[in-house]
């Protein structure tokens, strides 16, 4: 069986260019490269899996390459020395490190030290590391990498180059997963790819090691329902119809619906909070100013379309205020499920009016 290997590492970007969702920061540290203004001590912040390591590395190989051309053979992988602080925490790790630094490159001109979850050194060691940090040889550069810049003490922040990563958009990393898909021969809806995106919340990592598990479990064939149904979220669908029940004033049939998303296993918070949300969508549907806010697939931004059409301005604002009301409630509630029924009624009742009523009772008159 040929070894497999993960995407986020098969796809690791190895120059600045391929770095997704991050181009100020890329832009800023070619530019500094070129205009040999780069600081000797960085510090890469930023939510997990958005590109602070990805980049270290690549800063590392690309200040000690000669002029703008790459050779994908010489890594300077000799020049380049990575120490994972949340296991090399103490102030001997740091001494050896100071140790090292002083000895220049044999080949290149830095040597380029990347020390990764930098906030888990202990005080000692921060304080062992800050003289070598504020005085470094002039061959050495450090890049720190953290996801929690406040814990890292002052002192250290008033000595570094501070690049705030940030979490990358849907739009961006489902545009990523469609490249690595077209590469894997990997047919994809843009729906599915969408869900992946929006489960990934802004991480790239996370969303290939998604997009690996739902390889995985529909083989080269990924689909919405497939999609939804390995990563055990309730698909768009679900919601359009309880939808449709709630402007059908069909109190009965809507709760048979939510009964039924019960039994799937869902919880009823993570229900009423995205029905909460598919009625902003709805709203924001209805506005073609608004509509570039719909962070949603093309066939699935047409069902929008045709819904927000059923519904009118007045509902649709009533509609997110109950059911985001339910949904502040619903910690404290000692009965969570009728909270949410309660709420449901609420809602088929917001369009019922007294002639409906009476066209009912003409009916059963009969």
């Amino acid at each position: 069986m040929e070894h497999f290997i993960v995407s986020a590492r098969k796809y690791r970007p190895q120059v600045f260019e391929d770095v997704v969702g991050q181009k100020a920061i890329t832009n800023t540290l070619e530019n500094a490269i070129k205009n040999n203004h780069l600081a000797q001590a960085l510090l890469f912040t930023g939510p997990r899996g958005v590109g602070k390591t990805t980049c270290a590395r690549i800063l590392a190989k690309r200040i000690n390459q000669e002029g703008t051309e790459i050779n994908p053979d010489e890594d300077f992988a000799f020049n380049i020395f990575e120490l994972d602080a949340a296991s090399n925490n103490s102030v001997d790790d740091i001494r050896n490190l100071t140790d090292q630094v002083r000895i220049p490159p044999q080949t290149g001109n830095y040597k380029v030290y990347i020390i990764d979850e930098v906030h888990m050194l202990s005080q000692a060691a921060f304080n062992a590391f800050l003289k070598t940090l504020e005085e470094p040889p002039a061959h050495a550069i450090f890049i720190l990498a953290t996801t929690e810049k406040h814990k890292i003490i002052p002192t250290i922040l008033s000595r570094c180059q501070i690049f705030d990563f940030k979490r990358i958009n849907v739009k961006d990393t489902k545009e990523y997963l469609h490249k690595i898909a077209k590469q894997e021969n990997i047919k994809a809806d843009d729906d599915a790819l969408h869900i992946i995106a929006q489960k990934a919340d802004g991480a790239l990592r996370d969303a290939l090691s998604i997009f690996d598990r739902v390889v995985s479990f529909s083989s080269e064939n990924l689909t919405r329902q497939a999609v939804a149904e390995n990563l055990n979220v309730l698909d768009y669908d679900s919601y359009f119809n309880t939808t449709d029940l709630i402007l059908e004033n069909n109190i009965p049939q809507v709760l048979v619906a939510f009964n039924e998303i019960l039994a799937k296993g869902f919880e009823g918070h993570h229900f009423i909070s995205g029905l909460a949300s598919h009625f902003r969508d709805l709203l924001v549907a209805k506005d073609s100013i608004t509509i570039p806010l719909l962070e949603v697939g093309d066939s699935t931004k047409k069902q929008y379309d045709q819904q927000s059409n059923k519904c009118e301005l007045s509902f649709l604002l009533k509609a997110i205020d109950l059911a985001n009301e339910c949904d502040l409630k619903y910690k404290s509630s000692k009965n969570q499920r009728l909270l949410i029924e309660l709420a449901l009624m609420q809602l088929a009742s917001i369009t019922f009016t007294p002639k409906d009523l009476g066209e009912k009772k003409s009916l059963n008159t009969i």
